[in-house]
């Protein structure tokens, strides 16, 4: 496997050979792409291209495609715009689109690039998140205002390229820093340790005392059980930490846990839609300075997906929905009923509404 970075300024026969490998895997891969708008960015002198190529022996732009990346650079402004990113299909799910983007991040920051921003539709947002992209810009607007353009439904993520780090050594460095903390668990750790199995019948371990602990409860009486296993105390566990683990306080762990679990999957549902692209993040108060005169209780799904995450604030569903509402009500406190933000709420409303039954 070889990597060539394809550049659109008097390319060569090679170069055009792969750029249309490149523009027929974009298209094939990305079928709500238009084709024509592919092939316009692909053989713009502007954008710059890489393949990453299956060594099979093939030479002169034959070598089969595995994945490719287009972006364009904005050398005065520091960084550059992400248009495609694809995989073959027949190569997916093997790695090779950490390495191809760890490729291009190492690339262009040997060109001075400090910045990668891209709209990603809701298929691709888990995977610029696991290349480093967030959804918050930390890149002040005024380098990226007016220069690139924004695209319905699609969700601006943005990664800083550090200028110091070799983005195609990561996995290397990854794997010493686990085996370093690795090793040092093993220095504290007890896992080794084997202990002789249990000598007792079934009756001696329904006593009332186990290890001087006194069993007053049927949740005493599991946890002072567990503790009578050999390694237990010794591991540094409690009869307070196992009492915790067992009876109400497990069923109610379990409780929150299924709620939150719910919440997650409703707001993951609500920010897929095309219409929830107004409040995925806060409203940026920088271009709208008088919002939080008009709107005393700001909320977005971000915020709401923090506080699900924390695992105390919302303790119902009702909650939630409250919440949601107050984000839709926000928007169209705030924006003119002819406004596109107006119609996103009124489409939000409508497909949240079912989400909560009644009886919630």
């Amino acid at each position: 496997m070889k990597h060539i970075i394809v550049s659109n300024n008097n390319p060569t026969k090679e170069e055009l050979i792969r750029l249309i490998g490149l523009k027929t895997l974009f298209a094939r891969q990305l079928p709500k792409m238009p084709r024509d708008y592919i092939v316009r960015l692909v053989f713009d002198r502007r954008h710059t291209s890489l393949c990453l190529l299956e060594d099979n022996g093939k030479k002169n732009g034959d070598e089969d495609i595995i994945g490719g990346i287009c972006y364009r650079a904005y050398p005065d402004m520091k960084f550059a715009e992400i248009a495609f990113c694809a995989v073959s299909g027949n190569h997916q799910v093997k790695g090779y689109g950490t390495k191809l983007m760890n490729l291009v991040k190492g690339y262009v920051a040997t060109q001075g690039i400090e910045y990668f921003i891209t709209y990603a539709d809701n298929y691709a947002i888990g995977y610029f998140k696991k290349q480093g992209f967030s959804k918050s810009i930390a890149m002040p607007k005024t380098r990226y205002q007016g220069l690139i353009k924004d695209y319905d439904g699609g969700t601006p993520m943005e990664c800083y390229i550090h200028p110091n780090l070799d983005y195609t050594r990561i996995p290397e460095m990854i794997a010493a820093q686990r085996d370093f903390i690795l090793e040092q668990v093993r220095k504290k750790s007890k896992s080794h340790v084997r202990y002789p199995p249990l000598q007792n019948s079934a009756a001696d371990m329904n006593a009332t005392s186990v290890h001087g602990h006194v069993v007053s409860s049927r949740n005493s009486e599991a946890a002072a059980r567990a503790m009578a296993i050999p390694g237990v105390m010794e591991a540094g566990w409690t009869m307070a930490d196992l009492q915790l683990a067992t009876g109400a306080q497990k069923d109610a762990d379990r409780q929150r846990n299924h709620l939150k679990s719910e919440l997650l999957a409703i707001i993951r549902k609500t920010e897929e839609q095309q219409f929830a692209w107004p409040f995925r993040e806060p409203v940026d108060t920088q271009e709208v300075p008088d919002y939080l005169t008009v709107i005393k209780n700001p909320i977005d799904l971000s915020t709401i997906e923090k506080q699900i995450r924390k695992g105390d604030h919302y303790t119902t569903k009702s909650m939630l929905l409250a919440d949601l509402m107050l984000m839709v009500n926000n928007c169209k406190t705030y924006n003119d009923p002819s406004s596109p933000y107006y119609e996103a709420a009124v489409s939000l409303q409508e497909f949240v509404q079912p989400l909560f039954p009644p009886a919630t």
